[in-house]
């Protein structure tokens, strides 16, 4: 990841579920968290978010927003939502700007093939703007609530 904790959070603005629009202006004065996952209805993806939202009343508590970002369409991002009946945004990247800008835009390998990919990765910043909290290469299991604890430590 190329950022660093204490820096500003990169500006964004981008698409997202439910007709809405997420971004760095919309959301100052507020922690927020983004996850960022290689696609949409794969089996490590629909862990991650399904744990997200379960956690999701425990963030709202809070007054932190989850947001989830891949480079996936519009199109498929809806009907990920809709089937798992996620609540909270997915924010949709398909130019890779916001995702390169976080740091979640890495070489990957499989099979001995080089290529580019979404590093499944974490960051949560806090209500000033900045970046409080980096969780590189995440393993699904236990991290939406190792990023809660986190959040509740702001």
């Amino acid at each position: 990841m190329s950022l660093t904790e204490g820096a500003a959070a990169p500006d964004f603005t981008l698409p997202a579920t439910g007709g809405r629009t997420v971004s760095l202006q919309e959301l100052k004065g507020k922690p927020f968290v983004l996850y960022f996952y290689p696609r949409a209805d794969t089996p490590g993806c629909t862990k991650e978010a399904c744990a997200f939202q379960e956690g999701l009343p425990e963030f709202d508590k809070l007054d932190v927003t989850v947001i989830g970002v891949s480079k996936d369409s519009m199109k498929a991002l809806e009907k990920f939502a809709e089937k798992y009946s996620l609540r909270f945004p997915l924010a949709s990247d398909p130019e890779v700007k916001v995702i390169d800008a976080y740091g979640a835009w890495q070489e990957k390998s499989m099979y001995g093939k080089k290529y580019m990919g979404i590093e499944r990765s974490t960051v949560l910043v806090d209500a000033h703007g900045k970046v409080a909290k980096l969780w590189p290469k995440v393993r699904v299991a236990g991290h939406a609530e190792d990023v809660l604890k986190a959040v509740k430590t702001l």
